[in-house]
């Protein structure tokens, strides 16, 4: 549905008039809605939650009763024959069968229903684990766009003030009050912002093409980030630093490793489910048919000696019988089935298992301690970014009032430019670097809230 919406708006911005293109205004909550309704990873997320749910139903139809029913019809082309050409055998059978059976004690599948529960506690957290990452990177992703667009801001007022500065410097080269030095020295600082403006667009590009495939969105559609990276200065000067001693128990790298070993578990009883006996109870009802032909006179003649006693020795008539012969046997009962010897796959199933169980116990130890260094690593990310931002206000204050100062003086006479120019380099470096604090700030914490398992 918001794949629709957004394109029938970008069907509708192009329609009225076509004097300006819209773009669709997102907000990081808005960015976050739309990924994690548009994403595929969560579509396929989702899938799979619906087909374990499908794995478990077919589970719980092998302890459903099992109804089959068969109908054969067969024609006797040449029937068995005894001595005297005494034939046995129909010309035509119809046979219908229907059979039942119902498993009384299956442990093997028993515990692959518990197995299918874990497999949807596994599928869900891999869900679960997908909005996570999706979520880190929508978020690092939106910072990063306001990050180049705030440094593209900066690199471009940057290149306004040194355009000024070339501008006068021209000026004063005309009048004799500035050398030609100055004046290519001006130029070249002017030069220099080109490529890294260029840079900085392209790289603007990049960064909207990629949060384009993490929220799902149309190629053809165009959008722009409500505010700006100096919007979240407030709430991060204003954030309580973690500490670095946490919960880490809705990690989603170890409570996956926990499934896989809660899986192994249900495997190793299953194998050893395999070796017991399982009961069923079962009925069968036949219903056949035969059409048979036969001589009476002729069978019963010489099976008991009397062909020439009751003819007299001379032929006489004989009589024929052709007619359907119907039976319906009705049979119930139970079967147990004892698994004995099966070449020893099973035990050597069982040590296989109990094998992958211990290196997924080592796994999960070295994980563990990975997931420490983590999240020491993004809490140092944290503080690190914090202090520096504080920092780097208070360098973007003075280095504004030392370019203000060193413009007065090249103005006036009394200062080169190459002190002009190191004021301006210094003070877009500065705000630069406070720019790139913020996002550090914001993409350190971002981490973290993956680390720990925040969804949102």
């Amino acid at each position: 549905m918001k794949r629709i919406f957004l394109c029938l708006a970008a069907m509708l911005s192009v329609g009225l008039g076509g004097l300006a293109a819209q773009q669709l205004e997102l907000s990081l909550d808005k960015a976050l809605e739309i990924a994690l309704s548009e994403n595929p990873t969560i579509v396929v997320s989702g899938l799979e939650i619906e087909r374990q749910d499908w794995v478990r139903k077919q589970t719980i139809g092998n302890l459903l009763p099992n109804v089959s029913v068969q109908s054969q019809y067969s024609y006797s082309i040449v029937k068995q024959e005894m001595a005297k050409g005494l034939s046995f055998g129909a010309d035509n059978t119809i046979s219908n069968t229907a059979s039942l059976s119902l498993p009384l004690y299956a442990p093997a599948v028993y515990e692959t229903l518990k197995m299918n529960r874990t497999q949807m506690e596994q599928a869900v957290e891999s869900a679960r684990s997908s909005r996570i990452t999706l979520v880190n990177e929508v978020k690092k992703g939106y910072y990063n766009i306001l990050l180049a667009e705030q440094s593209l801001a900066v690199l471009k007022e940057s290149e306004q003030s040194v355009a000024k500065t070339v501008a006068n410097t021209e000026a004063m080269y005309k009048q004799g009050l500035a050398s030609e030095y100055d004046l290519l020295s001006a130029q070249v600082q002017l030069s220099n912002l080109r490529p890294n403006i260029v840079q900085t667009e392209n790289s603007i590009k990049a960064s909207k093409l990629l949060f384009k495939m993490y929220l799902g969105l149309p190629a053809e559609v165009d959008f722009v980030l409500e505010g700006s990276l100096d919007d979240f200065a407030d709430e991060v000067a204003a954030a309580t630093v973690p500490t670095n001693s946490v919960d880490l128990s809705n990690n989603t790298d170890l409570r996956s490793l926990e499934f896989q070993s809660r899986l192994l578990e249900h495997q190793l009883r299953l194998t050893n489910a395999s070796r017991l006996p399982t009961i069923a109870a079962f009925s069968s009802f036949i219903y056949t048919g035969n059409d048979n032909s036969m001589n009476f006179s002729e069978i019963m003649g010489d099976s008991m000696g009397l062909g020439g006693a009751m003819g007299g020795g001379s032929s006489s008539s004989t009589t024929t019988s052709k007619e359907w012969w119907w039976q319906n046997p009705l049979s119930a009962g139970i079967s147990i089935s004892i698994p004995l010897f099966s070449g020893g796959k099973n035990i050597n199933k069982a040590h296989e298992i109990r094998n992958s169980l211990r290196q997924l116990s080592i796994q999960k130890d070295y994980l563990t301690q990975s997931v420490g260094v983590q999240v020491e690593s993004a809490f140092n990310n944290i503080l690190a970014a914090k202090e520096k931002m504080t920092a780097n206000e208070t360098t973007v204050r003075q280095a504004s009032k030392a370019y203000e100062i060193a413009q007065v003086r090249y103005n006036a006479g009394t200062s080169t430019i190459l002190e002009l120019n190191s004021s301006e380099l210094s003070l877009t470096q500065a705000k630069l670097n406070y720019s790139q604090a913020i996002y550090d700030f914001l993409a350190a914490r971002a981490d973290y809230e993956k680390i720990i398992g925040v969804e949102k």
